[in-house]
């Protein structure tokens, strides 16, 4: 009796720990997303999330996610913190969707171990400073339609280009017209600084201004003297209709005046 009262409390032990343990994996392991596939890799997870017509990128991600494929989606922007529950991400590809907008902290928390961001083939314009500062990993900007100006040239410095995409990143606009359609690397390495021609834009405007002020204050002063001139006239033709003592003492008046 004593013999089975024992073997069914291990058992039961048995089988408590077990379900512990077999919870604690479901809630260590993140689901993958529905809309994607995620295989396993040397103890890391590979999403694959490519030409699924994602309009966002997927919130419930497993944490051990080590490459990230949302290619050939529909997604237009990247928030802030979209990737900072990723701490082992290494790979990132964005390219091929419609983003526009990057905000300043959406690589928050993957910045130090990201070795590869794509974001090439997309609609980008411009991209904060902040928002790539910190990524030490390649990153490609091919086949965007990029604004060429000083604040591109001055993060572009700061960034580690993939070398095999760096000729494919062009300037859609640009502060001056005839670099437009060029490749932007042919532009900087023929000796084009953008930040001179906005400082010289900038000090013609300037100038365009206070030449405005200046032309404005003469045009009142000229104003004001020709006005006074013709009221001391106007003045002066009463007077000679009023009799000869009284222009007497209305003319001293003028003379001071003029």
């Amino acid at each position: 009796m004593h013999l089975t009262d024992h073997s069914h409390r291990c058992s039961e032990f048995i089988f408590h720990r077990g379900l512990l343990l077999l919870l604690f994996h479901f809630h260590a392991v993140a689901p993958c997303p529905k809309s994607c596939q995620c295989t396993d890799n040397s103890g890391g997870i590979v999403v694959q999330c490519s030409s699924r017509n994602l309009e966002e990128i997927p919130i419930d991600l497993p944490m051990e996610t080590v490459s990230l494929k949302l290619d050939a989606n529909r997604i237009q922007q990247v928030p802030n913190n979209a990737f900072k529950d990723l701490a082992s991400l290494q790979e990132l590809d964005l390219s091929k969707n419609s983003i526009e907008k990057i905000e300043l902290s959406a690589f928050k928390g993957v910045a130090d171990g990201l070795r590869l961001l794509d974001l090439s083939g997309n609609q980008i314009h411009n991209i904060p400073k902040e928002a790539l500062a910190n990524l030490k990993g390649k990153i490609r900007l091919s086949n965007n339609p990029l604004h060429c100006d000083c604040s591109l040239q001055e993060m572009l410095r700061e960034l580690n280009l993939d070398p095999d995409t760096v000729n494919d990143i062009s300037c859609q606009t640009s502060v001056q017209e005839e670099y437009v359609g060029k490749p932007l690397i042919q532009v900087l390495d023929s000796g084009v600084n953008f930040c001179n021609i906005h400082h010289r834009t900038t000090d013609v405007a300037m100038f365009i201004t206070m030449f405005g002020w200046f032309t404005m204050v003469i045009s009142y002063v000229v104003y004001y003297v020709r006005h006074n001139q013709e009221d001391a006239r106007r003045h002066l033709e009463y007077l000679k209709s009023l009799p000869s003592t009284q222009i007497t003492k209305d003319f001293d008046t003028v003379s001071t005046v003029l």
